[in-house]
């Protein structure tokens, strides 16, 4: 999730009532609920180090008991006279775990039991930007501020914000348990069906923006990828709709891409690669290698990719990976 979805959802938490049993829970929750993005530091070394160690060890459950330190540790100087040492550890790690729990989640995914389980996992039940989920959040953020001002107007003593706190915290529980059995009902009509007389190997479904019935489809069988649009609200699924990509038999060209740094971080992290190998344009004879993953990127659009320039005999020329089209616009990650 982005981090305005960190920062309500920790100040959530406090006005629920950790504020109420702990002094200083809201500073403490919304430094915690930021923690675990102290990964983004690997953008020094680019696009790669991101997508090599954001959602790692910084967000894993095993280590988040280490990570809840860290807040504390910041707001030390105002910490240090206030007593509850054990109360303010607890909030900050319900902060943090908020974040955790947040980002699995979504389709992006986490490595949540890091160090000892290198495997994604993820429940692609949100969006890394998910509408609803802010559409709550900033509603219960206004509510509280908006009845903050009428009660400085007429005089009396502001109140806490415990039940717009509560219900948004409750409508976000709710709205991801609808979400749960909408994603189950979605990857159902994916797997029941033969595509060209083929077996699916394995099916996913993605949320749309808006319309939670809506979901993006995308099945895996022996010979090709199929990408289409799931109607749960009664549209009936074709599968001989949607998009067909084709898996291509790799060369030894590919096998070289492999090996290279930028592929090997890329494949680490992609759930749906499709591979592609089209001629470079130069030097004469060689190449272009690409895998992206499907989950944020189609063919064609020049983003989410890893790729290299390889010669006919595998000698690898150049390797990289592209987060974005080349003077696109900014995406969030």
């Amino acid at each position: 999730m982005e981090p305005l979805t960190h920062n309500l959802t920790a100040l959530m938490l406090s006005r629920a009532g950790l504020d109420r049993w702990c002094p200083r829970a809201t500073a403490v929750a919304l430094v915690a609920a930021n923690a675990p993005d102290l990964d983004f530091v690997a953008a020094w070394s680019g696009d790669l180090g991101i997508l090599a160690w954001h959602r790692g060890l910084t967000h894993s459950l095993i280590v988040s008991p280490v990570m809840a330190l860290l807040p504390l540790a910041v707001l030390w100087p105002w910490l240090r006279r206030q007593g509850g040492r054990r109360r303010l550890y607890l909030v900050s790690l319900a902060g943090v775990l908020s974040h955790i729990l947040l980002d699995w989640t979504n389709i992006y995914g986490v490595r949540l039991l890091a160090p000892f389980d290198a495997a994604w996992r993820r429940l692609d039940l949100a969006s890394v930007v998910d509408f609803w989920v802010l559409a709550v959040l900033i509603g219960a953020a206004g509510w509280m501020a908006l009845a903050r001002l009428v009660s400085s107007e007429i005089g009396s003593r502001p109140p806490a914000g415990r039940g717009a706190a509560i219900f948004a915290l409750a409508a976000m529980l709710g709205l991801f348990t609808m979400r749960y059995f909408l994603h189950e009902r979605a990857v159902a009509v994916l797997e029941a069906r033969l595509y060209d007389g083929e077996e699916p190997v394995r099916a996913a479904a993605f949320p749309t923006v808006f319309n939670p019935f809506r979901w993006r489809g995308l099945v895996e069988t022996e010979t090709a990828w199929r990408v289409f649009e799931v109607d749960l609200a009664g549209g009936q699924f074709d599968p001989a709709g949607g998009r067909t990509y084709y898996k291509p038999e790799l060369p030894p060209a590919a096998e070289a891409a492999r090996a290279t740094h930028p592929f090997r971080v890329f494949l680490d992290f992609a759930q749906f690669p499709l591979w592609r190998m089209m001629p470079a344009e130069e030097p004469e004879g060689a190449l272009r290698i690409e895998a992206l993953d499907l989950r944020f990127a189609a063919p064609g659009e020049e983003a989410f990719l890893a790729a290299a320039i390889v010669k006919p005999e595998g000698e690898v020329l150049r390797a990289w990976f592209q987060y974005q089209r080349p003077g696109g616009a900014p995406r969030l990650r």
